[in-house]
């Protein structure tokens, strides 16, 4: 394939995520592609290794996989585009660098993600998958292990999962419900929420753990919404992912289905 194929059928992958990330697919191809005629900026290296696992990833046959994988590209970009714009600099250290023998570090994260993205049919989590190859590009103290563990434990969590992090992880401004969780709720959508909880906790992203039985069989306190706090790992997931920025109506969803009272 030509430089000139390369560059026409990337830049069509990109375009082709418009049904998820909407018109800001074309801008996003064109910031990759031709970013001399666009209207914001991203690092050179970070656009060169949007456009190499663009050309690679050009010949996707699913039609609905292409559009996820064109659409994580252009998320990159648009935070890639926001950061570059706030002043924060790409990091400097070998990430980029092609290793001895083989190519960069970037270009194996960028095609993870592209993999994970391709495979998530909930496409609401495809938008922070893309948010995550920027975070990683400005975050000299993550190294390749550490994005990849948290790319694994993305790939595991369903949507309502990440907006329950989310919601943890901005309890200082917005408080967490004090009413306690039930533990077997009736309700077949309180109770999936429930066990998404639960199953946070197991996972060790939320603190507390789960509780376990006391001797003598005496009832286990009730765990509520604001006794919940981010791990280490879940501070990981919810930096590397950008759920800072998933939209607070998902939240509040989130929340809601977990069948609290209203206050």
């Amino acid at each position: 394939m030509t430089a000139a194929e390369q560059t026409s059928t990337g830049r069509a992958l990109i375009e082709a995520g418009s049904p998820v990330a909407g018109s800001m697919s074309s801008a996003a191809a064109t910031v990759v592609f031709e970013p001399a005629t666009a209207r914001v900026q991203v690092d050179d290296r970070f656009a060169a290794a949007l456009r190499t696992a663009a050309g690679e990833a050009a010949g996707i046959a699913v039609e609905r996989e292409r559009v996820r994988a064109g659409a994580a590209l252009a998320f990159a970009v648009e935070y890639a585009a926001t950061l570059h714009r706030t002043g924060r600099p790409v990091r400097t250290d070998d990430f980029f660098t092609p290793r001895p023998g083989g190519r960069p570090v970037a270009d194996d994260l960028v095609e993870a993600v592209v993999a994970t993205a391709r495979r998530s049919t909930d496409e609401r989590r495809v938008r922070h998958l893309g948010y995550l190859l920027a975070e990683v590009g400005v975050s000299p103290d993550i190294d390749t292990e550490l994005a990849d563990r948290a790319l694994r434990l993305a790939g595991e969590l369903r949507w309502r999962q990440l907006a329950l992090l989310a919601a943890v992880g901005r309890r200082d401004r917005v408080p967490l419900p004090m009413a306690p969780l039930e533990d077997e709720p009736r309700g077949w959508t309180a109770w999936g929420a429930r066990e998404d909880v639960a199953d946070l906790q197991r996972a060790g992203l939320l603190d507390p753990p789960p509780a376990q039985p006391r001797p003598g069989g005496a009832a286990l306190p009730r765990l509520r919404p604001a006794d919940l706090r981010l791990t280490r790992r879940g501070v990981l997931v919810h930096r590397l992912l950008v759920l800072e920025l998933l939209r607070d109506d998902a939240v509040a969803a989130a929340l809601a289905e977990l069948g609290l009272p209203r206050t």
